[in-house]
C-alpha cells in the first residue's frame, strides 16, 4: 500500500516579509547591493538602499558617526525620498564607503 504525502498549503498572508538587512552582514554584501542599486539608476531606490544598509549596520552607530540624528536618518533614508547629497555623503562616510567616478 502506497502512502500519499499531502503538502500543507501556505497562504501568502502567512509568509514572513522579506528583510534584506538580514543579508547585509558584510561590507562586501553592502557594497555590492549599493553598486547594483546605483547601476540600475533608480534614484528613489538609492535612499531606501542606504536605509537598509544603515539599519543592517545599526542606525544608532550610523547616527553617531555621521552626526545626523536617528530620526533624521529614518526620515531621509526611507523609500521614495530624495536625501540631500550632504546626507548621502555623511552616511556613506559613516559606513566606511565613498563615491568614486570612473571614465
Amino acid at each position: 500500500m502506497k502512502t500519499v504525502k499531502t503538502e500543507k498549503k501556505i497562504k501568502v498572508s502567512e509568509l514572513a516579509e522579506f528583510d534584506i538587512t538580514r543579508h547585509l552582514k558584510s561590507k562586501r554584501a553592502m557594497t555590492e547591493y549599493l553598486n547594483q542599486v546605483i547601476a540600475d539608476g533608480d534614484d528613489a531606490e538609492l535612499a531606501a538602499a542606504l536605509g537598509h544598509i544603515a539599519r543592517a549596520k545599526g542606525m544608532a552607530e550610523i547616527s553617531k558617526s555621521s552626526g545626523i540624528t536617528r530620526e533624521a536618518l529614518y526620515k531621509a533614508l526611507k523609500p521614495n525620498t530624495k536625501p540631500r547629497f550632504n546626507t548621502v555623503s555623511k552616511v556613506l562616510g559613516a559606513l566606511g564607503m565613498r563615491i568614486t567616478i570612473h571614465a
